[in-house]
């Protein structure tokens, strides 16, 4: 056993020396692999679609076995990530956070395993809307999780980071940034922490929710083209609002003494549906002149010298199961759609000019569900609800590529979406009598009806949508396996 452990060391610093990123080294682009899909690609198809695009970081939301299974020996660095739900089991003791990492985390980085450099300690719990509800577990969860990484010889290897929304700081001007005062002390605390085991600080940005959110936010500004709308700031002129938000962070932090600690941004993307400017144009225009500005490696006013660190791009896919609370607009952040395919030309200054679409996806048969035309269609609301509270419409929303189809496209549009989430089984597309399966397209200009990709966990998830029951069986019988078995 002690030679094992020996061993065990030995090989995690040199990995630690041939991998570890220099203090010069330039940012690099990331992307968020979320998994919130009906439509889910093979794991092994996307780190095969990551490896070729020449992706070398991506974010997970959760510990999944699949996703990290297909991503070892891939080379690809990790970013772990914990929900916020968790965070109270993980702060209530050693033996909660020992159990965590011993399962998903020491069991993975082994030689030819998965390289997991930082764990993401909840994500954005000090959220206005949260009301508090997740602060007194974020410190205590840090805490035990670094002790627990401390047992397996990983502390200085895997580090952990609370990616923060940019709501947990505000100020009029860059210059005056704060965090929110009910946070200061805690925030002290955090940076403190994050500072003494070398982690950086990890921000999420979205300039788009800022424009989504206020009919007065100036649209140029929210871009990296140049604009009428410029803040100054003193001395400092600000041109877009990434930097702009970027040094409200940089002045919150100098308040509390660690003005130079390193930076990464956890998420930043533009969706390119279901919302007015919302769109394919302006997620390309953005997401380009995102990734033009951060590789130019310059600084902003109030770090002139310092580029900002890695960038991750939100996201990789779209996550058609994702929550619409936000907005519509959730569920289309990809720079990729569901099924791998790129919706736009993007230079990730990775080598390719252009996204490398996914290879190998196994699609169902081209059909699709459609509004039965010999049928009097008075009656169909009750189904359009149960089509679209299962499956996706979100297309549909005033500003989506789907809006302009007529009402009866609306339903047909609903119909399909809940005939492929079902994987096409006959009898999804009765709705007594108002739907039938056509072999015909029904897709219209930029208007897309999808047709699903065949996988075992998209069966499962249709499967589950039909039984409020099965789903908490399945629930409470996966966390007490979880929380007993080792």
């Amino acid at each position: 056993m002690l030679e094992a452990a020996a061993a065990r060391v030995v090989c995690l610093i040199a990995i630690c020396w041939l991998t570890a990123p220099s203090r010069g080294a330039e940012a690099a682009i990331g992307v968020n692999w979320g998994t919130l899909s009906f439509h889910k690609l093979k794991p092994s198809t996307v780190v095969d679609l990551l490896k070729d695009n020449k992706i070398s970081k991506v974010k997970l939301f959760e510990s999944d076995p699949d996703c990290l299974e297909a991503l070892k020996g891939s080379g690809i660095q990790v970013m772990l990530g914990i929900p916020n739900e968790m965070l109270a089991f993980l702060s209530s003791s050693t033996d909660a956070s020992d159990l965590w990492v011993r399962r998903n985390v020491s069991r993975y980085v082994v030689k030819n395993g998965v390289d997991i450099r930082y764990v993401a300690v909840g994500n954005e719990p000090f959220l206005t809307s949260y009301s508090g509800q997740f602060q007194p577990y974020v410190m205590p969860a840090l805490l035990n999780l670094q002790l627990s990484l401390a047992k397996v010889n990983l502390a200085s290897y895997v580090k952990l980071v609370v990616p923060c929304n940019a709501d947990a700081y505000e100020a009029a001007l860059p210059s005056q940034g704060a965090f929110r005062p009910e946070l200061t002390q805690l925030m002290t605390q955090l940076v403190s922490f994050l500072n003494s085991n070398g982690s950086p600080f990890v921000v999420n940005i979205y300039p788009f929710l800022s424009l989504y959110g206020s009919s007065d936010f100036p649209q140029e500004y929210a871009f990296f083209e140049g604009t009428s709308h410029s803040v100054t700031d003193g001395s400092a002129v600000y041109n877009n609002a990434f930097d702009g938000n970027f040094d409200t962070l940089v002045a919150a932090l100098s308040k509390l003494g660690y003005g130079q600690m390193p930076i990464v941004i956890g998420e930043v993307g533009w969706p390119t549906d279901g919302a007015i400017s919302a769109n394919l144009t302006a997620a390309m225009t953005f997401n380009q002149g995102l990734i033009n500005h951060v590789l130019s490696n310059k600084g902003t006013p109030l770090r002139p010298d310092v580029p900002p660190g890695d960038v991750y791009l939100f996201g990789l896919l779209d996550e058609g199961a994702k929550s619409t609370l936000p907005g519509t607009f959730e569920r289309h952040w990809g720079i990729f759609s569901f099924d791998g395919q790129a919706k736009y030309p993007l230079n990730l200054g990775l080598g390719s000019r252009r996204l490398i679409n996914a290879k190998n996806v196994e699609y169902l048969p081209s059909r699709w569900c459609v509004a039965n035309p010999a049928r009097d269609l008075s009656a169909v609301e009750s189904h359009m609800k149960l089509a679209c509270n299962v499956a996706d419409c979100t297309t549909l929303s005033y500003g989506g590529s789907c809006n302009g189809i007529g009402a009866k496209g609306n339903i047909s549009y609903a119909f399909n979406s809940y005939y492929q989430v079902q994987m096409q089984n006959e009898q999804s597309c009765d709705f007594d009598g108002l739907g039938m399966v056509t072999f015909l397209d029904p897709s219209t200009g930029e208007c897309r009806f999808l047709v699903g990709v065949t996988t075992s966990s998209s069966t499962s998830i249709s499967q589950l949508h039909h039984s409020p029951a099965i789903v908490w069986i399945w629930i409470l019988i996966t966390w007490r396996v979880w929380i007993f078995v080792e």
